[in-house]
């Protein structure tokens, strides 16, 4: 049992100092405190949680552990203490967020960056990747992701309505033709990706919907690098608006087929719980909304 955060505190100065008397001028304390402080740290919680030598310290796994989420712990004490005296709360501490690759760059990555500028007490550890995420497993604050999940503990929050588009390059359109309707793209190199197969279905107006069987002699595990063959005019990709609105915006894309879409996926934030949620938590997905909602008129047709 932790029965003082001020053990806490030290051990996450420790670390972050790279050492015991570092830590130690920097908190203005004695050597010998810093180090009576991490051994009770260590004696409380029955765990090695530095492996120390006379040059260098790393954490040990349990270690590693404790730190990532003594970091979130330590920073919602203070923006509660920040609450009581001042009113207010000026959010700090360690953000860690999850998305989609394609997604990540085009949208979660600035908001991040306008995230530490905004507030000088934040850092963010932002992890791109297209599997599935364990939020609590993984230490995550914020997992968002495309497409509601089917079955979860987990609070949802949809950031935005999304769909799938078809677009190609002006140069792939201006040699190969636009399609004018649906089964014209059975006529088309329709690159590939994992996820999206030989089977491409749209929704048209009055809901009408358009099964095709999309070939291409390009074929990836890899959104991104479909998103790049697209991009080099090697053909049509289908692909959700908000990962192709940039391109779309500053032209290097255009959208054919404009009546029509994939079904809906919404883009979507998970957390842990809506109680007493973090002020950082919070200011992030606001943010994510507000960057998110500017593109919601967003997929339009641009021409070359």
């Amino acid at each position: 049992m932790l029965d003082d955060i001020t053990e806490l505190r030290t051990f996450v100065r420790i670390v972050g100092a790279g050492s015991l008397s570092a830590a130690g001028r920097e908190m203005g304390l004695a050597l010998s405190v810093v180090s009576k402080r991490l051994a009770m740290l260590e004696r409380r919680t029955d765990m090695r949680l530095i492996a120390r030598s006379t040059r260098h310290l790393a954490l040990t796994e349990e270690g590693q552990a404790l730190y990532d989420r003594a970091q979130r712990i330590l920073a919602e004490v203070d923006e509660a203490e920040a609450v009581l005296t001042h009113g207010r709360v000026e959010p700090q501490g360690v953000l860690r967020v999850s998305a989609p690759v394609a997604l990540g760059r085009a949208h979660v990555s600035p908001v991040c960056r306008d995230f530490v500028r905004a507030h000088p007490k934040m850092s963010v550890d932002l992890t791109l990747t297209d599997r599935l995420v364990e939020l609590i497993d993984e230490g995550m604050d914020v997992v968002v992701r495309i497409g509601a999940p089917k079955d979860s503990g987990l609070v949802m929050r949809k950031l935005v309505d999304n769909h799938r588009i078809v677009v190609g390059a002006p140069d792939y359109l201006d040699r190969h033709g636009t399609p004018m309707a649906p089964s014209d793209l059975e006529a088309h190199e329709c690159l590939q990706y994992r996820g999206v197969g030989t089977h491409w279905r749209l929704v048209g107006p009055g809901g009408k919907a358009a099964e095709i069987r999309a070939a291409s002699r390009l074929r990836c595990d890899s959104g991104e690098v479909a998103h790049d063959w697209a991009l080099a005019g090697c053909g049509l990709i289908i692909k959700s608006w908000v990962d192709v609105q940039p391109d779309l915006h500053a032209g290097r894309l255009v959208r054919v087929l404009p009546a029509w879409r994939s079904d809906p996926a919404p883009v979507c934030a998970l957390f842990p719980s809506s109680r007493q949620l973090p002020t950082r938590v919070r200011l992030f997905l606001d943010a994510m909304v507000d960057r998110l909602s500017r593109f919601a008129d967003g997929p339009r047709e641009v021409g070359p």
